[in-house]
C-alpha cells in the first residue's frame, strides 16, 4: 500500500507543538494503514473520504481501493468543518 500525505496535512503537523498530540496522530495513522475502513465515511461534498476522531480534532483520509493508495487530506478542529 502507497501512503501519501496532502502538503496542507503536513503544515499542520509541523506547526503542532504538542509532541504528545503528534504521537497520537502517528498511533492513529498506524491503525489506519492497517485498516483502512476503520474510518467514519463522509457524505455529501465530502463522499468518498472518511474521518477519525482525535477528542476535538478529525484526520480525513482517503482510500483509493483501485489502486491500493491511501491519501491523508487534513487534520482540522471540529469547529472548522
Amino acid at each position: 500500500m502507497k501512503v501519501i500525505f496532502d502538503k496542507d496535512f503536513q503544515k499542520v503537523i509541523e506547526k503542532t507543538k504538542d509532541n504528545s498530540f503528534k504521537e497520537q496522530v502517528k498511533k492513529q495513522i498506524e491503525k489506519i494503514i492497517n485498516n483502512p475502513e476503520i474510518g467514519k465515511p463522509m457524505r455529501y461534498n465530502r463522499k468518498g473520504t472518511r474521518e477519525l476522531y482525535l477528542g476535538s480534532f478529525r484526520l480525513s483520509y482517503k482510500y483509493h481501493q483501485d489502486k491500493d493508495i491511501l491519501e491523508f487530506l487534513e487534520l482540522y478542529h471540529k469547529d472548522e468543518q
